[in-house]
This record gives structure tokens, sequence and C-alpha cells, in this order.
């Protein structure tokens, strides 16, 4: 990422597509091209993990650390691949093109799945690629698809909650219900395995058509997930199986009584004495995933903000220090090129910056904050951007330009920015003013929410930190994507040099 270059935001939920929600289909390949007509590097996405209801299917809040999101498997490539006959037109007739109805999507595509799998696992024995899969990715998927299994089983996700033997995983209550439902066990395999084929697949289309993509990791992984069960002796849980501390952050822009997250923290010092395994394993699975990869927190490496369980709100934590220096001397002993960003919003403190400096990390800048108070010393302020970091016009947590300054920018906000700009700016008018900003910016690196190329508003918002119902629904149209869109950022990366 040291030579001058571009890219867009978009996550796949929110790709057209006939089946409810955004996969890894004919819209996904069709994207991948709209970036290199549109003369872009970088795709730019969330994590892929999976997502449920009651965490408003947040991509930052899965239930595995490794798994794929199977909602994001394609019926297109199903049916062209042998694995499904065509669905019936009429069965998604009902179905939104520019938002996600979750529950909508995940009851149509089980039905689908189910008959996929009956009609695929007679040829099991016969099938050398799923086999190998398997084998190859046995170390977190046996956890994950018995996770998923009992899960279904007991008709809830809270392991905690599962009869004593199977919560403290017995060896022998755990080889019993294997055999009890190893259908069930099986067929999310074999859901990891198409999802894995048409990820690998759109990656490697990706990669010939000279489009980087870079993925994300949340720093903390779900409560309610295999990752916590079959690793308890990494988080810090009382001894009821409950989280002891819960991650957050302190108030901020976002939120006046800062985030809860809720999720558990680590247990540091176990982490440190298995050498960091769990987190190598977890890397090692997103750099094949990726070309690139950011890590969403970055400063939780650092010292995190910890709130006691059960706490109203986020306030009433404090920060408590990470082993940052062993656990970057690890990762860098294990990975050399460690192709990271390194989220740095927020609350940042010198010895955060160190770090990244030490390991040649870049951070992030967003322009929205560049106007939030005096721009002369605004460290998001072009004037004071530097190369090595990642510039973006606003993240999948903030309102697109266009909203930002019909219903979030304050009287002074606007004031500063009509000054910095040289002019005043009509709401529909400064999503090319802020496009323009950054990609004549010296950042090496400017990566562009699509909301914001198509000069989207609030309806078309991905996030509001600090809510937890009516997130990551939004959905770009197919007739949204012209040639004409693409020929104005093409010529627009070729002016400033990213092309």
């Amino acid at each position: 990422m040291k030579e001058r270059g571009s890219g867009i935001l978009l996550h796949i939920t929110s790709l057209p597509s006939p089946y409810g929600i955004g996969d890894l289909g004919p819209s996904a390949y069709r994207f991948a091209d709209f970036l290199q007509e549109a003369g872009q590097k970088y795709w730019q996405i969330l994590p892929l993990n999976p997502t449920a209801s009651p965490t408003d299917n947040s991509p930052y809040m899965s239930s595995s650390a490794f798994a794929g999101n199977t909602n994001l498997i394609s019926p297109e490539l199903m049916v062209r691949d042998g694995f499904l006959e065509l669905p019936g037109s009429g069965d998604i007739s009902g179905f939104l093109q520019d938002r996600v109805d979750y529950e909508e999507v995940t009851r149509y595509k089980k039905i689908l799945f189910s008959r996929a799998y009956e009609r695929w696992k007679e040829k099991i024995p016969q099938d050398t690629t799923f086999i190998a899969f398997c084998r190859d990715h046995s170390w977190w998927l046996e956890d994950h698809a018995l996770f998923q299994a009992l899960a279904m089983h007991y008709g809830k996700r809270n392991w905690n909650s599962w009869p004593d033997p199977i919560k403290n995983r017995d060896g022998n209550a755990l080889e019993m219900m294997k055999k009890a439902l190893s259908g069930e066990i099986e067929k999310e395999k074999f859901l990891q395995y198409l999802f894995s084929g048409q990820w690998t697949a759109l990656h490697r289309y990706c990669t010939t058509n000279g489009i980087r993509i870079i993925g994300d990791i949340p720093i903390y992984v779900n409560y309610l997930s295999a990752d916590v069960w079959t690793h308890p002796e990494l988080f810090q849980l009382d001894a009821s199986g409950n989280p002891a501390v819960v991650a957050g952050v302190p108030p901020d822009y976002f939120s006046r009584t800062g985030q809860l997250w809720k999720n558990p923290l680590y247990r540091w010092q176990e982490h440190e004495r298995s050498g960091f395994s769990w987190w190598a394993s977890r890397f090692r699975h997103n750099f094949f995933l990726f070309d690139l990869m950011r890590i969403d927190h970055f400063r939780g490496l650092v010292a995190y903000w910890e709130v006691p369980a059960g706490a109203p709100d986020a306030a009433l934590g404090a920060w408590v220090r990470a082993p940052s220096g062993p656990f970057m001397e690890t990762m860098k002993k294990i990975f050399p090129a460690f192709p990271v960003i390194a989220e740095d919003l927020g609350i940042i403190t010198p010895d955060v910056h160190e770090l990244m400096r030490q390991y040649d990390l870049p951070g992030m800048r967003v322009l929205q904050f560049a106007f939030t108070d005096e721009t002369a010393e605004n460290p998001h302020a072009p004037h004071n951007l530097s190369r090595d970091l990642v510039l973006y016009t606003g993240t999948h947590d903030n309102a697109p330009v266009r909203g930002w300054l019909e219903d979030h920018a304050t009287p002074e906000d606007k004031q500063r920015l009509f000054r910095y700009l040289g002019r005043e700016y009509r709401a529909d008018e400064l999503h090319e003013g802020f496009i323009r900003l950054a990609m004549m910016s010296v950042a090496d690196t400017v990566i562009l929410p699509l909301q914001d190329i198509l000069g989207l508003g609030n309806e078309a918002r991905m996030n509001t930190p600090g809510t937890d119902t009516g997130n990551w629904c939004w959905r770009v149209t197919k007739d949204q994507m012209t040639t004409e869109v693409a020929g104005h950022l093409r010529d627009m990366s070729r002016v400033f040099g990213r092309l």
C-alpha cells in the first residue's frame, strides 16, 4: 500500500441479488468488473463471519471467528455447480431489492440448503474435494459444526445453559452428541465447504483483475460463539462461565455514555503463555481469505476498556493494559509481511501510535472528523495527513457524507467545512467535494464508501454505533452502478495519480 491507489468500501450483503441479500454470485463478479472499470485497486468489505438476529445480524458479533456466513452462498452458483435445481422464481418475488430482511433470507436459504444437502449427501464418499476441505480445516470446523448443531438441538445459542457435560465439553458426552447429531454436523460442514469454494473463486477473479481485497477482523468475539465455548480459558469468565468483565469504549463522538459491546475480554496471560497460538491461527486463516486486513479497534491490543459485567453503560469502565509488545513480536515472527491496517480512531494514546510506527502499520483518517473541531491541528484534516495511512470519506459507522450534512453536522461543523472548501455546498453535491479532497490528498490509499460515490443520504447508512436494531440492511440496486459512475471515478483516479 505504499503507492497511490484507491478503492471502494462495500460489504457483500449490500450487493444486488434476486435472493434478498448480496451474495458471492454473479453480482459480486459484476462489482469486481465495476471496480476495474473505475480504475480502483481495492475492494474493502466487512467481516465475512456468520451473523444472527439476536445481535442485529452484526458481522462484528459472530458465532465464529473462523466460519463463513452461509447466507452469502449464491443459489445461482449452487445451480451452476450441480448442488441445486433451479429455485422457482415465484419463491423470491417478495424479496426487497434495496434492504436485507435477514429473517426472511435466512428462512428461505435454509430451505434451499436442505434441498442441496439431501441432493448431495450420498456423494460424500466420492467427493475428495469436500473430504480434503474437512481435513484441512478440522482445527476449527469440527467445533464450529458441533456448536451449530448443539445450538439447534437445544434451541438456544447460550452454551452456558446447555447440560453441564456438554457445557463443560466432557469428551464422552460430546462423542455421544456427535453421533446423535451427525446429519446436522455434516450439513454445516457442507455449507462451509460451499462458502469456501465460492469465496475462493471470487477472490481469485479479483486477483486476476488487479483488485486486492481488504478484509476486516473484529478484535473481540461474541460470547455466544464456538470460540468461547471451545476455549473458555482464553476469556475472562467467572466460575459459572459467564463474562466477568466485558468490552466497550468510553464516551466518544458516537455516544455520550460510551459503547457497551458486551463481548468477553481476553485472558491475556493465557494467550501469552500459549505463544498467542489462537491469534496466530486466526490471522493465518484471515490472511488466506484476504490480501490485506483491517484490525477493528486496534487500540485494544495496547490497552482495552474494561467494563464490569452487568454495568448499565460503558461509562463505568477503565483502561487496562494488554501485552502489545510480546504480541506484535510474535505475530511479526510468524507473519513477516503482516499486511494489516490498524483502525486507530477514537481515544488514541501515544503508545498506540508508537506501536504502529515500530511495526510500520498504516492507520486510518476520516474526512468527516476533520470538521468536528478547528481544522488547523485536526489530524483528519487533509493538510495534516501523511502518506502512510488510509483515508476514508466515512466508514461503515458513519452516516454517508450527504446524510451527515443534512442531519448530523452542527452549524459550527458546517461553518468550518465551508471555510475549508472555500464555498458553501448543497447536501446533494458535498460528496463530490469530499471525494475530490480525499483523492487529491497525500494519503497513498483512499477508500470511498459506495454510498458517498453515489451521493446517497441517511437511508443508505450501514450502521449507527450505540444502537442494536435496524443496522446492516442497506443494499445498492443494479441501476445505481452505471458506466457513467465508473467512468467519472476512473477519470478522477487518473487526475490524482491513483489509476
